[in-house]
C-alpha cells in the first residue's frame, strides 16, 4: 500500500494567523481590508497558500523599499 500526502488547497483566516505568527482579529483584518486576498465560501473565509505567500513577499518588498 502507498501512503499519499494531499497538499491543502486553502486555509482558514485562523490558521494563516498562526502561519503569520498573528492575531486572528490582525489577520481577519488584514482580510478584510484586501491586503491578504480571499474568497467567501458559505459563511467563512479562506486563502489559498498563492495569496499569503503574496502578502509576505509585499510586506518584504515595502521593508526593503522603506530601508533603502
Amino acid at each position: 500500500m502507498t501512503s499519499m500526502t494531499l497538499q491543502r488547497k486553502w486555509h482558514t483566516t485562523a490558521e494563516v494567523a498562526v502561519m503569520l505568527g498573528f492575531g486572528l482579529s490582525k489577520t481577519k483584518a488584514l482580510v478584510l481590508s484586501g491586503e491578504i486576498r480571499s474568497v467567501k465560501v458559505g459563511r467563512n473565509r479562506r486563502i489559498i497558500p498563492a495569496w499569503v505567500d503574496e502578502y509576505v513577499n509585499r510586506c518584504a518588498a515595502d521593508a526593503e523599499e522603506w530601508a533603502a
